[in-house]
């Protein structure tokens, strides 16, 4: 297949214009995008021309340490956005979503780095980062769910789990049906990519390697290991970070605290 044709800076500033055009068109329609999109474009800008020069001096670095460091980063960063998107501020949420996230993502890294793909070195830099990156960004976003979800429902019906409490049920089981309500809601999203994925659109890794000159069936077989990959990470997070917050709101002697 022929090479990747390579972008230049007059190419990337016509990119450029497609966000002029956008900002004409809200403007046209008086819409009151304008800023947000200057905004976000800046940002876009900036944030993938630093990640680039990372990864290329990580790529060359070619260090075990310097990869595991830019994935803790990631992933800090990911576990706060995870944590601001749980409206209550529930004690020790942030370390609870750290972990959940670093678990999960950990435990599907090593099934798939040592039993499917098998690189030469496990922390090989082309592997290990975009497929890590890739669970991180779907854990924070499933974590972020599954903990809105369930504390808008603990707050929301105090007097029917106080009610199981006084009749003899555990704090697991008084809020058994709201925590798997959270972890269903959380997973939705990517059940339903899996149940279109490939007749509507093509998903945006296949799509880059489709770029990159990867033939398509070799595109499309790593395409199926990520999905699989993201649900069991995703369906590992929700459960961790679930459990974890049931915890906060019950105490030594059981009784809810609101």
């Amino acid at each position: 297949m022929p090479d990747l044709i390579k972008l230049d800076i007059v190419d990337l500033a016509l990119a450029v214009a497609l966000i002029a055009i956008a900002l004409g068109l809200s403007a046209w329609e008086k819409l009151g995008l304008e800023l947000n999109l200057a905004l976000a474009t800046g940002r876009t800008i900036l944030q993938l021309i630093v990640l680039g020069y990372v990864l290329d001096f990580i790529f060359a670095v070619d260090n075990v340490w310097a990869v595991l460091a830019i994935l803790t980063i990631m992933l800090t960063i990911t576990a706060i956005v995870a944590r601001n998107r749980i409206s209550q501020k529930v004690p020790q949420v942030l370390p609870l979503v750290w972990g959940a996230i670093f678990v999960s993502t950990a435990l599907t890294l090593l099934y798939t780095n040592f039993l499917i793909i098998q690189p030469d070195r496990w922390y090989e830099p082309r592997y290990l980062i975009p497929l890590a990156c890739i669970l991180i960004g779907n854990g924070m976003n499933a974590a972020a769910v599954a903990g809105e979800r369930l504390v808008s429902a603990i707050n929301q019906s105090p007097a029917e789990i106080e009610t199981h409490l006084s009749l003899g049920a555990t704090p697991q089981q008084a809020i058994s049906p709201y925590r798997k309500d959270a972890i269903r809601a959380a997973l939705l999203p990517t059940l339903n990519q899996m149940m279109l994925i490939g007749m509507v659109t093509i998903p945006a890794f296949t799509s880059g390697q489709l770029l990159a000159g990867v033939k398509p069936l070799e595109a499309v077989s790593y395409e199926i290991l990520i999905m699989f990959m993201v649900v069991v990470a995703n369906l590992l997070t929700t459960i961790l970070v679930t459990k974890g917050l049931c915890r906060q709101f019950f105490n030594n002697a059981m009784q809810l605290v609101r």
